[in-house]
């Protein structure tokens, strides 16, 4: 699924976002190449790949974290 253009205007929001992903996921990215340095090249499928996929996955919900960490809400309590 491309990713939809955005107005200009959203390009700080866009670069700070991505500077705030990268901070975040800092650490599994580190793990990520790491892993992947490791393995040999018979064994980059299997426990290899499945190992890469969780660290994506963490790398994504921190991603998501960052966003709604950015939400703005009204309300500062619990509804």
């Amino acid at each position: 699924m491309p990713s939809r253009p955005l107005p200009p205007e959203k390009d700080a929001d866009v670069q700070a976002l991505a500077q705030a992903i990268r901070e975040a996921a800092d650490a599994e990215i580190e793990e990520l190449a790491r892993t992947l340095v490791a393995a040999d090249d018979e064994h980059v499928f299997g426990a290899t790949e499945f190992t890469v996929r969780a660290l994506a996955h963490k790398i994504a919900a921190k991603a998501l974290e960052q966003r709604l960490a950015r939400k703005k809400t009204a309300t500062t309590g619990p509804a």
